[in-house]
């Protein structure tokens, strides 16, 4: 008898496992679908990053895009910004959520959608094509003295703005400062 108990337990842990990996995946494909791919900075690229923005304490930082909020979150505990992460995955927000223990805030919506007027520092790391759409409404919503930096991918339209180049493998960043 024990035997078929310890056999259906492990079934059991094995459907489970199953559902979580096809709900993962599902919903890591949907992200790409949408224009924003999970792709994990490493910690150590990440405070290179910050450190060339030279953040402010209280400044509000912004992250379209944020994945599993790992920049937000550093930006919060080593420079004591105020944190808000975006992303259209709805697992990557909670488990955002999840290892901010409260100090940012995550937020499930379209990076089109959102307001990022008040952001006195602009994060992203999304596709190129994603930007050139959201590109009309930085330029819109953005107000003077905001640092935009673009993780990546160079942003055409704020060519002028450009402040500084931090060149790296296999990403670039571009810091641009809006006047």
């Amino acid at each position: 008898m024990l035997p078929m108990i310890a056999y259906l337990s492990f079934l059991l842990f094995l459907l489970f496992l199953l559902a979580g990996m096809t709900i993962y995946t599902t919903f890591l494909i949907y992200s790409s679908i949408k224009g924003a791919p999970y792709v994990p900075t490493r910690q150590k690229k990440i405070l290179r990053i910050l450190e060339n923005a030279h953040l402010k304490k209280g400044g509000l930082f912004v992250e379209l895009g944020c994945g599993d909020g790992r920049v937000v979150r550093l930006a919060v505990k080593k420079y004591y910004v105020r944190g808000v992460g975006i992303d259209i995955n709805p697992l990557l927000v909670i488990w955002s959520r999840i290892l901010s223990r409260g100090r940012a805030t995550f937020i499930r919506q379209n990076v089109y959608n959102t307001d990022f007027s008040k952001a006195d520092y602009l994060y992203i790391f999304l596709m190129p094509k994603m930007v050139e759409k959201l590109l009309p409404k930085l330029k819109k919503s953005i107000r003077n003295g905001t640092l935009i930096i673009s993780h990546g991918f160079k942003i055409d339209g704020l060519k002028k703005y450009l402040a500084k180049t931090v060149r790296d493998l296999p990403f670039s960043t571009f810091y641009y400062r809006l006047k």
